[in-house]
C-alpha cells in the first residue's frame, strides 16, 4: 500500500458537517467488500445523514470513525477466485442488518453487508436469513453461475 494513501486516511480529521460525512462514507465504501461487517461499523455514520437527524457528535460516532479508517488502511487477507468451483456461501441476518461472506477453498474472496430497509425491520427471522442468502446469490451471481457451492 502507498504510505501516503494510508497517512491522508489515518491523519483525516474529526467529521463536523454533513458533507464531510457523507464524503469519508463515499471513500469507505468503495472499499466495502473487503472490510467485514461494513454496515454494521458504518451505521453509527450513516445514522447522521437520515433527514431531520441533527449533526451531534458523540463517543459512538467517534469509535465507528476511528473503527472504519483503521480497518481501510489494514491490508485485507482477500484471495482470487480459482476456476475450481467449490465455492461456500455463509449469511446471517440480525435486526440491524445482513451479512455474508463468499469463501472457496477455506480462503475468503469478498464480504458483503447491507443494513435493513425500514419495511425490512419487521421481518420475522426466517425471511431475514432467507433474505441475507438472496443478497449473497445477487451479488455474487457473477461467481457462481455453473459453478457447485456448498
Amino acid at each position: 500500500m502507498d504510505p501516503a494513501k494510508v497517512e491522508a486516511i489515518t491523519k483525516w480529521p474529526r467529521l463536523t458537517f454533513m458533507t464531510e460525512v457523507r464524503s469519508f462514507l463515499g471513500l469507505a465504501g468503495y472499499y466495502r467488500r473487503f472490510v467485514e461487517g461494513f454496515s454494521r461499523l458504518a451505521l453509527p455514520l450513516t445514522k447522521l445523514m437520515s433527514k431531520g437527524e441533527k449533526f451531534v457528535w458523540n463517543e459512538e460516532r467517534e469509535k465507528s470513525f476511528e473503527e472504519l479508517k483503521q480497518r481501510l488502511v489494514s491490508a485485507p487477507v482477500l484471495t482470487l477466485p480459482s476456476g475450481s468451483g467449490g465455492f461456500q456461501i455463509y449469511s446471517d441476518a440480525s435486526k440491524k442488518g445482513l451479512g455474508c461472506v463468499l469463501m472457496q477453498h477455506g480462503k475468503v474472496i469478498a464480504y458483503a453487508s447491507r443494513q435493513l430497509k425500514p419495511y425490512e425491520v419487521n421481518y420475522p427471522t426466517h425471511d431475514l436469513e432467507q433474505a441475507a442468502v438472496i443478497f449473497a446469490l445477487k451479488i455474487w451471481r457473477h461467481y457462481l453461475y455453473g459453478e457447485s457451492c456448498d
